[in-house]
């Protein structure tokens, strides 16, 4: 996969040479380009920037500089356009692995009030063009957002893990865990300050462990993020999640319950 990054701060992305996606890069799994937009600016200040039209608060990123570098970055190719912005869809699992179905993702960091929304307008009649939110707050620009991006997706990446069923295993990952996150984990040794590992885990059986980590994040999801609960298709629960949702106090249809 190759990703494009444009950007006022590509040293933010020193980040992507450590850890998983820095040996995706080494082994040639993720080619990483990160540009300086300011390369494309024609006077001595290097100005990227201006006044909103209409007034207010703060400076917008010019489009003539965002044309000139997206241009030259792409050339003929079209790849997905990723722009990270506070009102932008949100950046879920789903996404992730869709953006990961990707030959090339291009993400372009704005800074200030944003970009000027016509450089989206003119790019969206030649690429995929996707306004992405990480989150219900603001940052002082898109870089963290491409980071967490990045990050996200690489990992869903044949390779990239050194153990394939992780990916499979995570919170929001499609199947049968969809929509809950991941119950507490635990490793060796069985004891920690006075702390057991849960004796189910000890057992070596794989139906009540299986069992227990989906009870496990039943409660964890309900006590952490209960609109996801409360989004579940109720055909996807069993007798025994129904019972365990009534007994932490979920309400659950009457003509579910039946189920």
């Amino acid at each position: 996969m190759r990703l494009d990054i444009i950007s006022i701060f590509p040293e933010y992305f020193a980040p992507l040479d450590v850890s998983l996606i820095g040996k995706a890069r080494e082994r040639g799994t993720l080619d990483v380009r990160v540009h300086q937009l300011r390369d494309w600016t024609h006077d001595v200040h290097k100005t990227v920037d201006d006044t909103p039209y209409g007034g207010g608060p703060g400076m917008v990123m010019k489009p003539e500089v965002w044309g000139e570098a997206i241009d030259e970055v792409i050339g003929d190719g079209t790849p997905r356009m990723i722009v990270p912005t506070p009102s932008g869809r949100p950046f879920t699992q789903e996404l992730a692995q869709e953006l990961a179905g990707e030959p090339w993702l291009l993400f372009a960091c704005g800074r200030y009030e944003g970009i000027d929304s016509r450089v989206m307008a003119e790019y969206s009649t030649r690429l995929r063009v996707d306004e992405v939110s990480i989150g219900d707050y603001v940052l002082a620009g898109g870089e963290v957002a491409v980071l967490v991006m990045v990050e996200a997706i690489g990992r869903l990446l044949p390779g990239v893990l050194g153990n394939a069923q992780s990916a499979v295993d995570d919170s929001f990952a499609p199947g049968s865990m969809r929509n809950l996150v991941e119950g507490p984990v635990y490793t060796k040794p069985p004891v920690w300050r006075g702390h057991e590992v849960p004796a189910v885990l000890l057992s070596g059986h794989h139906g009540k462990v299986a069992r227990w980590r989906r009870d496990e994040a039943l409660r964890r999801t309900l006590r952490n993020r209960p609109e996801l609960v409360a989004a579940i298709d109720p055909e996807t629960l069993d007798k025994h999640d129904k019972k365990l949702l009534e007994e932490l106090s979920f309400r659950i249809a009457p003509e579910d319950m039946a189920n």
